[in-house]
């Protein structure tokens, strides 16, 4: 009876096996008939996900520089001159949190000037982190007005005040300050020439010019001293050099020729901090060009580098 009754019971398993398998099949060709008539949706939802977008602190290369720096850039120099700006005037513990809070989440480049009177504040803010973990950019000044005193010595007797102020024994880039004429490379051959020394010396990484026209942008072009420029960009031709369709040409030359190209006024000067979807179409204008390197922005507190940030995490990459 009982080898009968396991006999029958080892039937009846089997032919639910059966049953089993050839419901199993059909139900997973169903499927696959399902999966092809979606097929043109799911390739849609597969090519979104697969999608990629800018990531603020993405470590880039500057132009042929053999710098590379994270693509979000602290400017400090919100209505900066004579040595001050809001940076400095928010006071040492705002200021040092905020340098700090930017390294912290992945920013590792510091745009200082001697017009902004912002050279102390930083080393102290990013103490025990190492030297080469970040980005000094600093600029020379050399018109009349802008800071305290008249005289305006040559680059050597400045760069060696920078070193000092900075608490540093080089400066990764340091550029000539708000040029305009079309004839700058001329009129500051001697001051490249001695910033050139010091690059020979170690003192100096890399070098170049923050413009402030049309001109001097394009004389920057085929100036072989020039390694990086400081560039003003937006869709609006807010605080720029021209409207952006006769900017953006000239960053391309530049870029394609090598140099590294850092934006500045992405933001308008300010101007669209309260307008979020000019911000937005201002930031996707000027990462999505691919010929400006740095997002230089001028925040005045982590708010506004998460606000900003975000937002750049949002642009698409170009297919």
């Amino acid at each position: 009876m009982c080898g009968r009754f396991r006999r029958g019971l080892e039937n009846q398993l089997s032919s639910l096996m059966s049953i089993n398998r050839r419901q199993f099949l059909k139900t997973s060709a169903l499927a696959l008939g399902g999966v092809a008539l979606a097929r043109p949706g799911l390739l849609a939802a597969r090519d979104l996900s697969a999608a990629k977008f800018f990531n603020p602190f993405e470590v880039v290369p500057l132009g042929k520089t053999g710098l590379k720096l994270s693509r979000f850039c602290l400017g400090t120099g919100v209505r900066g001159g004579n040595r001050e700006s809001n940076h400095t005037r928010m006071g040492k513990e705002k200021f040092h949190a905020l340098i700090r809070g930017v390294f912290e989440r992945g920013g590792t480049v510091f745009d200082l000037a001697d017009l902004y009177g912002t050279h102390p504040f930083l080393i102290p803010a990013l103490k025990e982190i190492p030297r080469e973990k970040y980005t000094i950019i600093s600029k020379l000044w050399f018109h009349k007005g802008g800071l305290p005193e008249p005289e305006r010595p040559d680059a050597d007797v400045v760069i060696e005040r920078f070193l000092k102020e900075l608490g540093t024994d080089y400066i990764d880039l340091l550029l000539l300050h708000c040029l305009t004429t079309p004839k700058w490379n001329e009129e500051f051959r001697k001051q490249m020439e001695i910033v050139s020394k010091y690059k020979a010396k170690g003192a100096i990484r890399a070098h170049g010019i923050s413009c402030h026209s049309i001109e001097a942008l394009e004389a920057a072009v085929a100036e072989p001293w020039v390694q990086s420029v400081h560039a003003r960009i937006n869709p609006y031709g807010m605080s720029m050099d021209g409207p952006a369709e006769k900017v953006a040409p000239v960053l391309k030359k530049l870029h394609d020729a090598g140099k590294g190209v850092i934006g500045m006024k992405i933001i308008g000067e300010g101007k669209l901090r309260n307008e979020p979807a000019k911000l937005d179409e201002s930031i996707k204008y000027v990462v999505q060009l691919g010929s400006v390197d740095i997002l230089n922005v001028g925040c005045e507190n982590l708010q506004e580098v998460d606000d900003f940030t975000a937002r750049v995490r949002k642009v698409p990459v170009p297919a």
